[in-house]
């Protein structure tokens, strides 16, 4: 490391500057520590850089990504701005040389079980980076960190920013490649699509240096041109590689990348049994004299700031974009970045809503605890209250049902009817509610959505019998608009993922919860007051809703790469909202209907071919509303069609409750609904203790399995309790079971959903999920006709059949090292 020059900043975000590390492809690199103490690595793109908005965006996405990546064999990132003038990035600081330094400087090339070892722990490495979604595109030497425990692979997936870049680009400037020239696999070399595959090939030229000390196909030995031409066409040799690797390491090296081994299949070939020290005793001590030399550095006092290289009205960054690069060896001239984060893990974008969660709840890191600011906090209870509106007017308005049929005299059909209209509204509009948000944005969906729901509510209250139909239809477009704004609120307002995590487990808790609590203000309202003071309940709620919505949601917010809104696809909105109508429809009518083959089946199948159709195609263009790819994660449309099973056992439960309490157990409105509010509290402690346990290490897959298997069993349980039972013995287990259960498990499904998602495409996944929800209610009524035995051991076999889907989907990588994390969502 080197002392730091006049040039150079003291501060850069949170971090104070005490050395420089060196220079690399994206720019500086600098020793620095955070507040509390912890020693990071501060690295600052190259001004060139920093004068681009499209490498902004993509420079946000790659760290949102790149800090789900943080384990055992990677450099976890911390925290960045890609906000600031300069664009920086901080990740955790590993004390020890690079293996190039190792090989070319120090020891010469290692012996077989150290390479051994390297391969192994790369592969580790490798292959949580590319479950994160990303590749790394410039896996070499000098990107491997050497340690006394195992090797670090550093700068995952930052490269990509630079890659792509459309028009008046980096590239087309520069005539720049993606990647070190001496590491670059056959597709970089061509220009093709870049795969995982990528990166073995890479680790393979990576091994032959670890044991040889000389580059792949010569790399110092011909130009550049001759030596592309070779790693693109010519067969490496692999002279002095040890006879037990050269067969892995050939594999590596094959150019079709189908045909080579994955990360896992690599780390399976070259586990060890771990008795040996996987480094000479000489390269150990150059170790141990290496972390004696960072304890030991003493950074001089600060120098004095620089003069400022451009007037103070001028933006930095258009000065930047103006006048380009530095010098070489020159560090760009630029004044300190504030701290407007004041500390690791919260997110990279400018203050406001997105600001931290609460420093009690979940601290980015133990020796850097940041202050909470109350913004992030204030906007998750906003977007509960969305969600707790919306399931307090579905579950009041039904429980007043009966009132309003006596008091109206509403007949049966017109009663179907108004309940119909309002699920076919809500099943209409819910996919363009999702379109408007990433469209036009959250504030202005949200209080659209939110004043819609004022007028029905108050339209709902005075309403007569020939009303009602239009009145409800009315209340389901505001819920259509209002459920994707609130879950895309939770999405784009916590980058962080463990903050993430916690605010999914909270949403969680009210969706499976909020209808118990409807149960109770029904009861008290009906029986109190009036069905029609019921109705209104929803109204002081929505003008809280409307008031904080003006004050907190503000556009653009700090969420991962904000990129370009998508265009308005009509089209697209209007075949998906006419097939997810016609299928809400459909199995509503099949339900009133009670009978075999009619119009109700059939209309069922043509909303679900619709639907179907309408996925596949979203799933194939690649202006798709949900983002290029989307719906090709097997881990995202799993969570999703385990949502979709969930959703259908889910309105079952309080079906069955309401059924035993209040017609077997004789027990009224308001103390049914009281006897409920268990599987509420439930339902919110389990979800709070999922997202706690995915931050300590147990995976996604055994929270849902272990969820849906808790929610089936309660389910069944409930449905065959006997008559002559009563609540603590029979009901109160099977709510408690179930409701926990649900918890357990929807937090998870939440937040896989949203893995990786843009934030620009929040709202359409939002929808989705949503949707998922909605088929999954208008699936559960076919069940209701029956008795409670058959109802329960149907809505058990929906929540077991999420489990499968849920226990095969769902991505094992729950754990997060503290101070890492954010998606790109």
């Amino acid at each position: 490391m080197d002392q730091l020059t006049a040039e150079d900043p003291t501060h850069i975000g949170p971090y104070r500057l005490i050395a420089r590390l060196g220079a690399g492809g994206m720019g500086l690199v600098y020793l620095g520590r955070s507040e509390g103490g912890r020693t990071v690595a501060v690295k600052v793109v190259q001004a060139e850089y920093a004068g681009n908005s499209e490498f902004r965006r993509r420079f946000a996405r790659e760290v949102a990504a790149a800090r789900l990546v943080g384990g055992s064999w990677t450099a976890a990132v911390l925290d960045a701005d890609h906000e600031a003038a300069v664009p920086w990035v901080a990740t955790q600081y590993i004390p020890g040389p690079d293996l190039h330094s190792v090989v070319a400087k120090d020891y010469g090339p290692l012996p077989e079980h150290s390479v051994r070892a390297l391969a192994n722990r790369l592969a580790l490495a490798l292959g949580t980076v590319h479950e994160a979604g990303l590749i790394h595109r410039d896996l070499k030497p000098s990107n491997v960190l050497v340690t006394v425990d195992g090797p670090r692979v550093i700068d995952f997936g930052i490269a990509r920013a630079m890659d792509s870049l459309a028009g008046d680009s980096l590239h087309t400037r520069t005539g720049m490649l993606i990647g070190s020239p001496g590491f670059m696999s056959p597709e970089q070399v061509r220009g093709l699509e870049l795969t995982p595959a990528s990166d073995v090939f890479c680790l393979g030229a990576v091994l032959v240096y670890a044991a040889t000390g000389r580059m792949l196909f010569g790399a110092t030995d011909t130009g550049l041109n001759a030596h592309l031409f070779r790693i693109a066409e010519e067969e490496a040799d692999l002279t002095g590689v040890p006879d037990s690797l050269v067969d892995l390491v050939r594999a590596c090296l094959e150019k079709d990348p189908a045909r080579r081994p994955t990360p896992r299949q690599i780390a399976e070939r070259t586990a060890a049994d771990g008795t040996e020290e996987w480094l000479p005793g000489s390269v150990l001590a150059q170790l141990g004299r290496h972390a004696a030399q960072l304890l030991d550095f003493a950074p001089p006092a600060a120098p004095a700031p620089p003069t400022p290289a451009v007037p103070a009205q001028q933006d930095p960054r258009v000065a930047l974009a103006q006048h380009g690069a530095p010098p070489h060896g020159t560090p760009p001239a630029y004044a300190p970045t504030a701290p407007a984060q004041p500390a690791a893990g919260q997110g990279f974008g400018p203050p406001g809503p997105a600001a931290a969660w609460s420093a009690a709840t979940a601290p980015a890191h133990p020796y850097d605890v940041p202050p909470a600011d109350p913004r992030r906090r204030r906007i998750l209870a906003l977007a509960v209250l969305v969600q707790l509106l919306v399931e307090l007017d579905l579950t009041v308005f039904g429980g007043s049902a009966s009132f309003i049929h006596m008091d109206l005299g509403v007949g049966s059909d017109l009663m179907t009817a108004v309940f119909r209209g309002y699920m076919v509204a809500v099943a209409v509009v819910i996919l363009l509610g999702g379109h408007l948000v990433d469209r036009i944005g959250r504030r202005k969906t949200l209080i659209t959505g939110l004043t819609v729901f004022l007028v029905a509510a108050a339209l709902n209250g005075s309403a007569t019998a020939e009303m009602l139909v239009a009145t409800r239809a009315l209340q389901g477009v505001a819920a259509g608009l209002l459920v994707p704004a609130a879950l895309a609120l939770v999405a784009r307002a916590f980058t962080d993922p463990r903050e993430r995590r916690t605010a999914f487990g909270v949403y969680a808790g009210v969706a499976v919860g909020g209808t118990a609590v409807g149960m109770f203000v029904s009861g008290i309202f009906t029986e109190l007051l009036s069905w029609r003071m019921a109705v209104y309940v929803g109204v002081p709620l929505a003008v809280l809703a409307l008031i904080a919505g003006l004050r907190l949601v503000r556009e653009p917010v700090a969420a991962a790469g904000p990129g370009t809104p998508p265009r308005f696809d009509a089209g697209a909105v209007l075949f998906g909202s006419v097939g997810l109508g016609a299928l809400v429809y459909g199995l509503d009518t099949v339900r009133v209907a009670e009978d075999t083959p009619g119009p109700g089946w059939i209309l069922t199948a043509v909303g679900l071919l619709m639907l179907l159709g309408f996925l596949w195609w979203q799933g194939t263009t690649p202006d798709s509303l949900f983002g290029p790819d989307a719906l090709r994660d097997g881990h995202r449309t799993g969570a999703l069609l385990a949502l979709l099973l969930l959703g259908t056992a889910l309105p079952v439960l309080y079906y069955l409750v309401t059924m035993r309490l209040q017609f077997m157990l004789g027990f009224g409105p308001i103390t049914a609904g009281l006897m409920a509010l268990p599987a509420a509290l439930a339902a919110v402690v389990a979800a709070g203790l999922a997202a706690n346990r995915l931050s300590a290490g147990t995976t996604p897959r055994a929270l849902v399995v272990t969820g849906t298997l808790f929610t089936a069993a309660g389910l069944a349980a409930l449905g065959a309790v006997p008559e002559d039972l009563d609540y603590v013995v029979s009901v109160l287990p099977a709510l408690l079971v179930a409701g926990a259960g649900a918890g357990l498990a929807l937090m998870p499904l939440y937040a896989a959903a949203f893995d990786g998602v843009p934030g620009e495409r929040a709202g359409a996944v939002a929808a989705l999920a949503g949707a998922a929800g909605q088929v999954g209610a208008g699936s559960s009524v076919l069940m209701l006709p029956n008795t409670t035995l058959v109802v329960g051991s149907s809505a058990a076999v929906a929540a077991l059949l999420a489990m499968i889907v849920g226990g095969l989907t769902a991505r094992g990588r729950g754990a997060v090292t503290p101070g890492t994390g954010s998606t790109a969502g």
